[in-house]
């Protein structure tokens, strides 16, 4: 068994039964005051090797900040990695509204405690798993209504106008503040909050917990120290932590029954009541779509091209649970406006502000395939109900 004890503000001390010394130390991520606790613990206990909440595309984007100009968005579109990264940016977006408002890099606790450690000698431990794998394994545990809620949360966050202040940032360090802010999103959104918060603090006690050295500090947020303290003893496993949870059953058959169920009420109308409704059904089903479609790429400000490819695609692969209409506009786009350089460097500046996204090449073809596929999304549902309405008039 361990024990644990609060030693300062914001620093716990875990003490194991082999005589190890691990420091939890709490922070926000966008805060001074939470850097200079980082590089004052390290350096107070100096420690073998140092924890921190990062993982290995985390770590080289705080490295490298202008990582974006090697970003090939086409390969990003075809591989289906979009929406993950349209999430990442969508989060370093609002962070970095945050960190500018404050004028404190996000993240700046972590470059703190990384520097910190090479300085004293110490190991530098990235102890947190994959922000992809977090993302997908979050998204496989949605349910349609709960991913409307996270994409609005989103959006309102990164467009919403965010009156903080450090000290408020600091208060919300206080673990009242955060098991009250915890136990709201639990309650609001329990599947997120499994993926996001629940598994990373297995995942991070399990990395601290082998972190080398008989001396160990751990930087975190705050959010994650009970957790870490809960799962400190406990087995876990790791392996099933990074598996990336294949399609649920339901969702697949969705793809496929949606797709016969137009094709079939379509070819059952030309059966049933003759040529004339068969083409009324297939021309009302292809309008809808295609207007629908068109208009998400429109919202996007897309090329016309662009438009005129969603309008002439979306009918088609909505009937296709192999390709969507935002990814074929999402290409069009990026092959028209091509990304340049400017585009890639300045992409999370562009994630602060509406016409930031707008502005910029990579964010504007990344908002043109989410709006096509919603609308597109919204043409499939109002055209099922659409055609079979003309098909219930019909006669035997």
């Amino acid at each position: 068994m361990t024990t644990c004890e609060t030693i300062q503000p914001n620093v716990d001390l875990i003490t194991t039964n082999d005589g190890r010394s691990i420091y939890l130390v709490g922070t926000a991520h966008v805060s001074q005051q939470s850097a200079d606790l980082a590089a004052d613990v390290i350096r107070t206990y100096n420690p073998e090797s140092v924890a921190v909440e990062l993982c290995d595309s985390r770590y080289e984007s705080l490295q490298d900040p202008d990582r974006w100009r090697n970003m090939d968005i086409v390969s990003v579109i075809r591989q289906g990695r979009s929406y993950v990264l349209m999430a990442q940016l969508a989060l370093a977006g609002f962070q970095k509204k945050l960190g500018d408002k404050l004028n404190v890099k996000p993240g700046a606790e972590m470059i703190e405690a990384i520097q910190v450690a090479n300085e004293v000698g110490a190991e530098t431990v990235l102890a947190d798993r994959n922000v992809r794998v977090t993302l997908k394994r979050t998204w496989a545990a949605m349910g349609f209504f709960s991913m409307m809620k996270v994409l609005f949360t989103i959006v309102a966050g990164l467009f919403g106008s965010h009156d903080i202040d450090e000290e408020e940032i600091e208060r919300l360090k206080s673990s009242d503040a955060l098991e009250e802010l915890m136990r709201d999103f639990s309650e609001a959104l329990p599947e997120v909050r499994s993926a996001l918060i629940d598994e990373r603090d297995q995942y991070l006690a399990a990395k601290i917990r082998e972190a080398p050295g008989k001396s160990v500090v751990a930087i975190v947020g705050a959010g994650h120290i009970a957790g870490i303290k809960e799962w400190f003893d406990k087995d876990i496993n790791l392996a099933a932590l990074e598996e990336i949870p294949k399609g649920r059953t339901l969702t697949k058959c969705l793809s496929f029954l949606l797709p016969a169920l137009v094709i079939g009420l379509i070819v059952a109308g030309f059966v049933r009541a003759g040529a004339d409704t068969g083409i009324e059904m297939f021309m009302t089903w292809f309008w809808i779509n295609a207007f629908l479609g068109a208009f998400g790429s429109l919202l996007a400000l897309a090329h016309p091209l662009t438009i005129l490819v969603s309008f002439l695609v979306s009918p088609f692969t909505s009937m296709n649970p192999f390709i969507a209409a935002g990814w074929v506009a999402g290409l069009v786009e990026a092959s028209i406006h091509k990304p340049r350089v400017g585009d890639l460097e300045s992409i999370a500046d562009a994630c602060t502000s509406i016409s930031g996204i707008y502005r910029n090449r990579v964010s504007r073809t990344l908002l043109v395939i989410a709006l096509t596929n919603l609308f597109g999304t919204i043409g499939t549902f109002i055209g099922i109900e659409r055609i079979a309405s003309i098909f219930s008039v019909t006669g035997p």
